[in-house]
């Protein structure tokens, strides 16, 4: 079965936190990746100071979601290049 194209991963990752790993067919790896966001979201929105701007108040947050984008990318390019080397004839 051909894996999802990295890219299409990737632009999911981006849109939706944690779908990317379930589009790799990682479900729990996602979920838990959206726990953290929102965990960590939520303690730097609670102990930022009151004259930080939104994205320093949510950098907890927004810090796992991009590492969440990366993980969801380099697992769907690894399996699409071991994929792509084993159909080459």
């Amino acid at each position: 079965m051909k894996p999802a194209n990295p890219y299409l991963v990737l632009l999911a990752a981006t849109v939706l936190p944690g779908s990317g790993q379930v589009i790799n067919r990682q479900p729990l790896r996602g979920l838990t990746f959206v726990f953290f966001i929102l965990l960590l979201g939520g303690f730097t929105l609670k102990t930022a100071a009151p004259d930080v701007s939104v994205i320093g108040k949510l950098a907890g947050g927004l810090f796992v979601w991009a590492l969440a984008m990366m993980d969801a990318y380099k697992t769907a390019r690894i399996r699409f290049e071991i994929w792509r080397h084993g159909n080459q004839a």
